[in-house]
């Protein structure tokens, strides 16, 4: 009896020696064996809009912090504004733990968070949008949503990647917040 516990100790432990690599492997493999890229898709994906809601847009230069992430980023990294608001937009080319929530960003910088919520805009599409308080007072309202190649959307970063990685979402993918002061 002792012989069998040992023997079922040793054959566990080595079953999950070996499947345990394969398991953390298996997004990453997926995603480089994907065939369902096309690069025409791909390069309209990374043509920024001229327009959002009817008005027109112009370029912010990216902040220091945006620039260092961009460089190791797996897409296009892009602010704008409307003169209202401000937009960004990311391209992403493949599934990436670097795809993560606003509201990721906005904590590390020091803002407080209230109200998160989904929520829907005139168009029907749904959004993830929360408060954001600066220790100044400063109070911001954004809003994200991520759209994949054939249009479908996720407010949730965890579901936009796994579905990348399994093939149920194709990409490009354009992820968008949008950020205005209240």
């Amino acid at each position: 009896m002792l012989e069998n516990t040992f023997v079922n100790r040793v054959l566990h432990k080595t079953l999950w020696t070996v499947l345990l690599p394969g398991c953390m492997l298996w997004p990453a493999a997926v995603a480089h064996y994907r065939t369902d890229a096309r690069p025409a898709a791909i390069q309209a994906a990374r043509e920024m809009p001229s327009h959002w809601q009817g008005q027109p847009l112009r370029p912010l230069a990216l902040s220091e912090v945006e620039e260092r992430f961009a460089r190791h980023f797996p897409g296009t990294l892009s602010r704008m504004t409307d003169g209202r608001q401000v937009l960004v937009l990311r391209t992403v080319d493949q599934p990436t733990r670097m795809l993560h929530p606003a509201i990721d960003c906005y904590q590390g910088l020091g803002y407080r968070i209230a109200g998160q919520q989904l929520e829907r805009d005139g168009e029907d599409k749904l959004w993830r949008c929360f408060e954001a308080l600066q220790p100044g007072g400063q109070r911001l309202r954004v809003c994200e949503r991520i759209v994949d190649a054939a249009g479908q959307g996720f407010t949730d970063t965890s579901a936009w990647y796994w579905a990348a990685v399994m093939g149920q979402s194709p990409g490009p993918w354009q992820a968008i917040t949008v950020a205005r002061a209240l």
